[in-house]
């Protein structure tokens, strides 16, 4: 009988522990689901999403500069304005809260010497040398500009775009690691330009309304989202996708489309051609769309230059697509406003030729470190100009471009050797090749425009040194890698 009253005791005490457990565990999911509502209703469902998605993705960064390099490359290329709807005298962009932290990271790892070696390049060198320039320029340029904290920003921003090199460089170490971030920008360039096609496409409500979801993370909203050849509305649509600028979608098509060329005629690509071809027919459409004849010519050169060093048939493709092209009745509006272009009749060809002038203008009243960022000591010039060698003469002047350009060609040099010696057929020549062509693409269209330094557009500015420092690190990962290299003759 007592033992029988034990067990019962037992019984309801363990009956009574689990009934604290279940209302524990209720308890507790009120609570959450509380904070949660009250966190939702409080930033919006969309900014709380963001919140979540950033507060992993920055915990993931801190163990690891690949993950923040994971984080840039979405950012470049799907929300490349997109800052906090916060104002400390500016709002922070989620590019610069990327930036900080990849460099918070990879500063604490020499620090503490969790990297043992500072990794060098023969571009070390000359890329300080431009930053140096950069910043002599900009405090040169303080003596008839006021600073503001606006382009303070900018200008800080700029600098660790380029300085980003130098992290590319000694945080990509292995082939595993370049490739994941190659075959991101491969995935992220397409998920961009299929946004930019499927917006295009659809009725202009519908992507002003789509588009001006955005407005809640700083973007543009309302009709101004909308972009027309010649700002005319009664002309044809161009394709933005989230860059806002259907130019500055165009040169970011160059480097990805580049890059992807690449992997469809590879031997070894990263994905599986089925999915890279019709992946780069979206891009190519999207590059059709935005109607920008800069980034045509930067991608058709980056594609002759890969055709011509290693995949012929791609010669053969671009033959038989610029003969369609110039056959079939959907491309012959664009193929005579690219003829108008050439000869200087559009309105935009007659603007960029006015910028020209005035920018001839500047550098040669101050040839020599420009005028800096922040702006011009004469009220008759001002700093822009569509092309983005006379836009680092303005800014660093004619020895800042000579840096610049002699940086560039230390950069095909070198990269032009590491190439001959890789054997041929192997995944890291093809990465090489494609980013390569990427960057020589984009040299030419800068020719044309203005993204690839300009302070307004700080993702492009990192895009272009990203890669550069991602073609310097494919070079390295090749000379200690077995394999890859050519047998000497």
């Amino acid at each position: 009988m007592e033992n029988g009253r034990k067990v019962s005791l037992q019984t309801i005490f363990v009956t009574n522990e689990r009934w604290l457990i279940i209302l524990a565990v209720v308890g507790l999911c009120l609570v959450v689901g509380l904070i949660g509502g009250a966190y939702i209703a409080f930033l919006t469902p969309l900014l709380a999403a963001l919140g979540l998605i950033a507060l992993v993705g920055g915990l993931l960064m801190l163990r690891s500069i690949q993950w923040g390099l994971f984080a840039l490359v979405g950012i470049i290329y799907l929300l490349p304005f997109a800052a906090l709807p916060v104002n400390i005298g500016f709002s922070p962009t989620f590019l610069d809260l990327v930036l900080v932290v990849i460099f918070l990271v990879w500063v604490t790892a020499l620090a503490t010497r969790k990297q043992e070696e500072f990794v060098t390049s023969p571009l070390a060198v000359p890329i300080l040398i431009f930053i140096l320039l950069a910043f002599a320029s900009f405090v040169a340029g303080l003596a008839h500009a006021r600073l503001s904290a606006n382009v303070l920003r900018h200008f800080a921003e700029i600098i660790m775009c380029i300085a980003l090199f130098f992290v590319v460089v000694n945080c990509v170490r292995t082939q595993k690691q370049l490739e994941q971030v190659v075959t991101l920008l491969i995935l992220a360039g397409f998920a961009a330009a299929l946004i930019g096609v499927v917006l295009n496409l659809l009725p202009e409500g519908w992507t002003i309304r789509l588009l001006s979801v955005l407005g809640r993370v700083r973007y543009p909203t309302g009709w101004g989202v909308l972009r027309f050849i010649e700002d005319d509305p009664t002309l044809p649509r161009r394709a933005t996708s989230t860059s806002v600028d259907p130019n500055l979608l165009g040169g970011m098509l160059i480097f990805v489309g580049a890059l992807t060329a690449s992997q469809l005629f590879a031997r070894k690509p990263l994905l599986r051609r089925a999915f890279i071809a019709p992946m780069l027919a979206v891009m190519a459409l999207c590059l059709y769309l935005t109607y920008s004849r800069s980034s045509l010519l930067g991608l058709v050169t980056a594609l002759l230059l890969l055709g011509a060093a290693r995949y012929r048939r791609l010669l053969l493709v671009i033959l038989i697509v610029g003969m369609i092209a110039l056959l079939i009745p959907q491309t012959q509006d664009y193929i005579a406003r690219f003829q108008e272009g050439l000869r200087g009749e559009d309105r935009a060809t007659q603007m960029r030729f006015g910028e020209y002038k005035d920018a001839l203008i500047l550098i040669s009243r101050y040839p020599w470190l420009g005028v800096g960022f922040a702006g011009t000591p004469d009220i008759d010039i001002y700093i822009g100009v569509s092309n983005v060698y006379l836009l680092i003469a303005e800014q660093m002047g004619l020895v800042g471009l000579f840096v610049f350009l002699v940086t560039m060609a230390i950069f095909f040099a070198y990269t032009g050797r590491a190439w001959w010696r890789m054997r041929r057929g192997t995944r890291l020549e093809s990465i090489l090749l494609g980013l390569v062509a990427a960057l020589a693409g984009a040299m030419v269209a800068g020719v044309l425009d203005h993204y690839l330094f300009n302070l307004n557009f700080p993702h492009a500015v990192a895009l272009f040194w990203l890669y550069l420092g991602l073609a310097v690190a494919a070079t390295m990962v090749g000379g200690k890698t077995e394999g890859t290299l050519r047998p000497p003759p």
